[in-house]
């Protein structure tokens, strides 16, 4: 499924978190597998991303519709997307509910990314190119121009 809620939210261990409502299809998934992935695309993958957040694994084979693979973690119960760059195995932690949201925990088992990400000297985001949903105008964006070194351009005050 596609999610617009998650982030990291914790250094030790890695972990990261996402925010679904009870109605999707991965929501029950997760309980059950008691693990995800979060398959992180690039901007050339908007369309199967928008996609994936508009049906239901349900109804419809989303990976064969999209023309996408699916691939069998080999650590968590649960598949990812071949095709995208980079991608994070979770093993679920904790849940929250959270209003109309259950926030899932998950501690990140492994990482997986595409070579060529790392053949540069720049930053991994400037090769990934991840996709960035806007609530406000249900629009998804590319990551912009480099500002400034965290925990340095600070110093500067």
């Amino acid at each position: 499924m596609t999610a617009a809620w998650g982030g990291i939210c914790c250094s030790v261990p890695p972990c990261v978190t996402i925010s679904l409502r009870e109605a999707t299809y991965t929501y029950g998934n997760i309980f059950e597998r008691k693990a995800f992935t979060i398959s992180i695309p690039s901007e050339k993958h908007v369309k199967e991303a928008d996609y994936f957040g508009m049906v239901s694994g349900k109804d419809v084979d989303k990976f064969a519709a999209a023309g996408l693979t699916p691939v069998k973690s080999e650590l968590v119960d649960a598949p990812y997307v071949g095709e995208f760059p980079f991608v994070l195995e979770c093993e679920l932690r904790q849940t929250f509910e959270i209003g109309l949201h259950t926030q899932f925990i998950g501690e990140v088992k492994d990482i997986k990314i595409d070579e060529e990400l790392l053949k540069d000297d720049e930053s991994i985001i400037n090769g990934l190119m991840p996709l960035i949903y806007s609530p406000d105008n249900m629009s998804y964006y590319g990551v912009g121009d480099y500002i400034a070194k965290a925990f340095s351009i600070g110093k500067e005050i």
